[in-house]
C-alpha cells in the first residue's frame, strides 16, 4: 500500500507543472550612456526582489528602438525619452514609428535627460550659432538623442544643412572622434555626469555649449529649461543653461498585472541602489512618478501607485 501511495504522489508531482520563470528583458541603450548601467542595476534588483524572475539586460540604440521592440513584445521594461514616447504613441513616422505603437503602457516617469552639447575648446565653438560650418555628432539615426538634436537646432534657427558635417554616432564613438580631432562637438541627451562626456573632459579641454531659455521656449513641450551645474565635468567651472526632457520606464499590454506591479514596486523600494549605479537616478522621486505620462499607465503599475496614495491619470 505504501508503495502505491508513493507512486501516486510521484505521478501527481510529475503532472503538476513547476511555476514558470518570469523572463524580464530590460531594454536600455548604448553601454557608455546612462540607461545601460541603470539597467544592470535594475537587473540585480529584480533578481533579488522578484522571486522566480530571470532578468536580462539588452544594449540597444535606446528610445526609438526600445519602443519598437516593446510593440513587438520583445522586452518587458524599457527606458525611453518622453518626446520619443509621445511620438511612438502618435505614430510619427519621421521620428521612427511607421504606425501608432498602441501596445505601449507606462510604468513611471523617472529622471530628466539633459541636452548636453560639448565642443572641444580648440574648435572655437562657444554658442549654438558657432555650430555653423562645424562637425557635430547627433547620436544614432532617429534615436531619442537625434530627435532631441533636430528639435534644439530648429529652436536655434539651425538645420543639419547649416553644419559642416553631421555624424550619426553613439556617445562613445563620438568621443573617440573628438579625441582624434575628427569632430568639433557632440550632442548627447543623457543624465548628468554621463561616462562618455566625463571621459572626453579628462582627455581634451572642452566647452559646454549653453542652450538659452528663450531657445528652449521656442522648442516647446516636452522640453523645459534646466541647468548643468558647475563642475559636472572637468574644466566646466560655471553652470550652463540647457534643456531637459523627462525619461520614462515603459512596458507593454502583454505583461501580466502582477509582474508589472512587482517591477514598479522594486524600482521605488530600491532607489538608493539605482542612485548608487548612476547619479542620474538620484532624481527619481515617487511624487513625480505620474508626471506627464504620454501613454496609458499599466494596470499593475497603477495598483502600486494607488497603494502609495497617488492618483493615476484617467
Amino acid at each position: 500500500m505504501r508503495q502505491i501511495v508513493i507512486a501516486a504522489s510521484a505521478a501527481l508531482a510529475l503532472a503538476t507543472p513547476a511555476k514558470a520563470q518570469e523572463f524580464i528583458n530590460i531594454l536600455t541603450g548604448g553601454t557608455s550612456g546612462v540607461y545601460y548601467p541603470l539597467g544592470v542595476a535594475l537587473s540585480k534588483i529584480y533578481t533579488e526582489k522578484i522571486p522566480g524572475s530571470r532578468p536580462s539586460v539588452q544594449a540597444t540604440k535606446a528610445s526609438v528602438e526600445n519602443l519598437n521592440l516593446l510593440q513587438q513584445r520583445k522586452g518587458e521594461i524599457a527606458f525611453t525619452l518622453g518626446d520619443s514616447l509621445a511620438d511612438a504613441w502618435n505614430g510619427v513616422e519621421d521620428a521612427g514609428f511607421k504606425t501608432k505603437l498602441d501596445r505601449l503602457r507606462a510604468i513611471s516617469a523617472i529622471y530628466p535627460n539633459y541636452i548636453q552639447i560639448v565642443a572641444s575648446k580648440e574648435s572655437g565653438i562657444k554658442t549654438l550659432a558657432d555650430l555653423k560650418g562645424k562637425r557635430l555628432s547627433v547620436g544614432a539615426p532617429k534615436s531619442g538623442t537625434e530627435l532631441n538634436a533636430r528639435a534644439i537646432l530648429k529652436g536655434a534657427g539651425l538645420t543639419y544643412a547649416d553644419l559642416g558635417k553631421v555624424e550619426y554616432l553613439p556617445f562613445a564613438e563620438s568621443v573617440e572622434l573628438m579625441k582624434n580631432r575628427q569632430l568639433d562637438a557632440t550632442l548627447q541627451s543623457s543624465g548628468l555626469g554621463v561616462a562618455s562626456l566625463r571621459d572626453l573632459a579628462s582627455a581634451v579641454e572642452i566647452v559646454v555649449v549653453g542652450i538659452p531659455e528663450e531657445t528652449v521656449k521656442k522648442v516647446g513641450t516636452p522640453y523645459v529649461a534646466a541647468t548643468i551645474p558647475a563642475n559636472t565635468y572637468t574644466g566646466q567651472t560655471e553652470a550652463v543653461p540647457t534643456a531637459a526632457v523627462v525619461n520614462y520606464f515603459v512596458t507593454h499590454d502583454g505583461v501580466k498585472d502582477d509582474l508589472a506591479y512587482a517591477m514598479t514596486k522594486a524600482v521605488f523600494d530600491n532607489l538608493d541602489t539605482l542612485g548608487a549605479a548612476h547619479s542620474a537616478a538620484k532624481s527619481i522621486k515617487l511624487e513625480n512618478a505620474l508626471q506627464g505620462l504620454p501613454v496609458p499607465l499599466h494596470p499593475g503599475a497603477a495598483k502600486y501607485f494607488k497603494e502609495k496614495g497617488l492618483t493615476p491619470p484617467q
